[in-house]
């Protein structure tokens, strides 16, 4: 292309900053929003490996126990009795500052004479040494990030600690991270004469591969030699589906945007159609032309990424904050809360943005070089290929909705079931130029009795499809996800709501006060549980220990419980017989499972589920499947007396009092907290309050959905903002005829609110059925693959009837600029300019 034909295609955007200004916007919002999730997710994941990291260091494989850990003479037996050097002891947990519950730090207790060659932590203080002597000696010491100060309190349940600074920690992957000696950490976390876990470095090949067996055939039973990296991928596999919804969430924006992309590029191609004819019939080819209006997209495409950019950078350092939030809470604990600006991202967002563009902008620019000189792209022209078109987009829809059902009825990955997502909502975008067609002529029967503006909106609604259509489409697929997310969202609320009030069917619940921080270690002391039998007022206890476990290389939780008869209503059985299933269960030979895990292992009941117990290998029955939304990778409930005999574990983590009939519960969880607070440090709740927290943290980890399905709807409110606007100030010379005939402003202005009003209603009312398909697939597909679990379907007419009314107003909205503009505008001026 020549440099005067570059000239007369980019002195047209120039010379319209307003259009220009919309375009980029649109395109910059769908790059920010899928810039910003991968950038969370990414720093999510730097968090996660330094937070491992730290904790691992250079460990090739680590000794792990059950819930409780492993005792320190298994330390001294692998030192002494095996020789073996290269091993050092960990005991690490959780705690928060004290006043601050929220914000989690990260306690590592070491060896310092074992630790040189695993961890580097210890020794990188800010003057290049440490207080040694200070950090064994002294119970109450640590090595502390400056950012702490000099001292610091940490609260565990109803208890304190105070530790002194005995050297700082640099660099930002150490913040959030206090270094203890062994005695401290086990002080601090409640694990008397326990560790953690043992870290080991073997040599590699076939000397680590001998030195392992050997190490695994000395074991004793119910420990286990893994490999550490092997361990903490397991650990980072289990938020992988949730950073993969999060993910599929923020390309519907980038979906939606690419509507206003081709809005923006077919408007500027329309608005050319006299240069465009006069340069073809001056000899510019076709491929010019193409090459031409496709580079000047491009061009908006790189100024909308740059922009994209900036403000996905701004927004994935707010979004991080709420994603780490999300896995600490569902997952595992982050304490190191980083925002990463990872390159990868960067080039991510800007290669979809730039993909988007050119693939939004291909039509405009074919129908720019294809069109004959004669015809100058003019509207009618253009409008008359788009009413030839409604047949194909009809039959181009029914195509990409039947190729998406076959996808998702033939595959079960969870990458598949959002390809099939995709290309039904793409099929219901392609049908609403051809239901916008059918609504208006319809709906021209209605308004024919009505006066000349009504009929005028309703007719122009068709008679501008190539721009109509689009815009609502774009409005459409943007409400249409806020319709099936919320109803995801609400009818994932209501069944937890209802799960969760089942289950929790004691009347107070009683745990150490060091379990809150997620330390399965404390345990409730026997002379506790003697004294909460005995007390007046109670009725029945049901107790219950937490512990895990491995299946297929993922871990999972393992409830040893000792059921009141009351509790087991609590466990709705979605297979097997109940009275069958509960009689296998009190034998202790057979287990519940939950459902996800029944769903990720492909098991039913009467399948036998093999699980590494302290005595080796040993098969249980499967005696029924449960509802449970407690743990997406699965939970086994497991007979008391059966644990104790094949873990060798006595302990009990908690327990749940049901009161006699008629007892007053404040009195009791008065008497109760008099009673056993003298024995041990207790939290005792009611049902109520844990129900509360349950419901808390489930809307806390939707924030984030929220806040993308808000994004969405921003993306295309400015997308029809600028193609309403476009079109409407497009028909400049026919407003300004109007206005010449005798029209008033006040007239021209109704008339147009009539006409963004109805594509407002139009494409509200399309989001609908489309919303409710999309929540369906997002219920009982995608939900299902990602996490396992079955959810009702339920739909709250209120989030409809707000729907409509959003739709209505936003495409209401988009048309106060060109009333604005045309009611300054004098006719001669708008019929000069033409």
């Amino acid at each position: 292309m020549t440099p005067l034909l570059w000239r007369a295609l980019l002195r047209h955007p120039l010379h319209h900053p307003w259009q220009l200004g919309l375009s980029i916007l649109g395109i910059a919002l769908g790059v920010a929003v899928v810039l910003a999730v991968d950038l969370a997710n990414a720093s999510a994941r730097r968090s996660f490996d330094l937070t491992m990291g730290r904790i691992t260091g250079h460990a090739t494989h680590q000794i792990v126990g059950g819930s409780s850990g492993i005792p320190e003479t298994l330390y001294r037996a692998l030192r002494v009795e095996r020789g073996f050097r290269l091993a050092a002891p960990v005991v690490t947990g959780y705690l928060p500052q004290k006043g601050q519950p929220g914000q989690l730090l990260q306690i590592l207790g070491i060896d310092p004479f074992a630790e040189g060659p695993f961890r580097a932590a210890a020794a990188n203080t800010s003057d290049g040494s440490m207080n040694l002597s200070a950090l064994i000696q002294e119970p109450d010491t640590a090595l502390m990030p400056s950012t702490l100060g000099e001292q610091i309190t940490l609260q565990r349940g109803n208890q304190s600690f105070t530790l002194k600074r005995a050297g700082t920690l640099d660099g930002p992957e150490m913040e959030g991270l206090l270094i203890t000696d062994i005695s401290t950490a086990q002080v601090l976390l409640g694990l008397p004469g326990r560790l953690s876990h043992i870290d080991l470095i073997l040599p590699d090949g076939r000397a680590g591969a001998r030195i392992a067996d050997e190490l695994r055939a000395w074991l004793p039973g119910g420990f286990r030699l893994e490999n550490a990296q092997g361990r903490n991928q397991a650990t980072a596999d289990l938020s992988a589906a949730f950073s993969l919804n999060l993910t599929a969430m923020s390309l519907l924006a980038l979906v939606v945007g690419t509507f206003l992309i081709y809005n923006a590029t077919s408007f500027s191609v329309v608005q050319r159609r006299s240069l465009l004819g006069m340069l073809r019939a001056l000899g510019a080819t076709r491929g010019e032309l193409f090459v031409g209006v496709l580079g000047e997209a491009l061009l908006l495409g790189l100024a909308g990424v740059f922009l994209g950019g900036l403000l996905g950078l701004w927004l994935g350092s707010g979004l991080v904050n709420l994603v780490t939030r999300t896995i600490n809470d569902l997952y595992y604990t982050v304490s190191v809360r980083e925002f990463l600006i990872d390159p990868w991202s960067l080039l991510k967002g800007a290669a979809l943005g730039i993909s988007a563009t050119l693939a939004a902008a291909w039509l405009p620019a074919r129908e720019a070089a294809n069109a004959p000189p004669g015809a100058a792209l003019s509207r009618s022209y253009l409008e008359t290929r788009w009413q030839a078109a409604v047949p194909r987009l009809a039959l181009a829809g029914f195509t990409s909705l039947g190729g998406g059902s076959l996808i998702l009825t033939l595959s079960d990955s969870l990458v598949s079931g959002f390809i099939g997502l995709f290309l039904l909502i793409f099929g219901c975008a392609l049908l609403t130029p051809p239901t916008v067609v059918y609504v208006v002529r319809i709906n021209q029967s209605l308004v024919d009795r009505l006066n000349l503006l009504t009929r005028m909106a309703n007719r122009d609604v068709a008679r501008h499809l190539s721009r109509t259509g689009i815009a609502v489409a774009a409005l459409m697929v943007a409400f249409a996800t806020t319709v099936g997310v919320g109803v995801m969202v609400d009818s994932f609320r209501g069944g937890v709501a209802i799960w969760i009030k089942d289950l929790l069917s004691a009347d107070l619940y009683l745990a150490p006060t060091g379990t809150e921080g997620g330390n399965n270690a404390e345990v409730l002391q026997a002379v506790t549980l003697a004294a909460l039998r005995t007390t007046p007022g109670v009725a029945t206890v049901s107790t219950y220990r937490r512990a895990s476990a491995e299946l297929g290389g993922r871990p999972i939780q393992l409830i040893a419980a000792e059921l009141a008869p009351a509790a087991q209503a609590g466990y709705r059985l979605i297979a097997g017989d109940p009275a069958t299933a509960w009689h296998a269960f009190q034998t202790g030979e057979s287990v519940l499972i939950s459902e996800p895990l029944a769903y990720r292992q492909r098991l039913n009941v009467g399948n036998s589920l093999p699980l590494m117990t302290a005595d080796g290998l040993h098969e249980f029955a499967i005696a029924g499947i449960y509802l449970d939304y407690g743990s997406e990778h699965g939970r086994i409930l497991i007979q008391r007396s059966s644990y104790e005999r094949y873990w060798h574990d006595a302990d009990i983590g908690s327990a749940a009092v049901f009161a006699v009939v008629g007892e007053n519960l404040a009195t009791l969880r008065e008497r109760l907290q008099e009673r056993l607070g003298t024995l041990q440090p207790l939290m005792i709740r009611p049902n109520r309050d844990i129900q509360a927290r349950t419901l808390e943290i489930f809307d806390r980890t939707f924030t984030i959905t929220n806040v993308l399905r808000l994004l969405a709807i921003l993306v295309a409110v400015v997308g029809v903002l600028s193609a309403l606007s476009a079109l409407q100030l497009e028909r400049a010379r026919e407003f300004a005829v109007l206005r010449a005939t005798g029209m008033t402003p006040r007239e021209i202005g109704f008339l147009v609110s009539l006409q963004t009003g109805f594509m407002g209603a139009v494409a509200g009312l399309l989001a609908f059925p489309v919303g409710l398909l999309l929540a369906a697939v997002l219920i009982f597909v995608i939900n299902r693959r990602a996490f396992g679990w079955t959810l009702p379907y339920h739909v709250d007419p209120w989030l409809l009837l707000e729907t409509l009314a959003l739709a209505i107003i936003a495409a209401l909205l988009a048309g106060l600029y060109p009333i604005w503009r045309m009611a300054r505008t004098r006719p001669a001026d708008a019929l000069r300019a033409e």
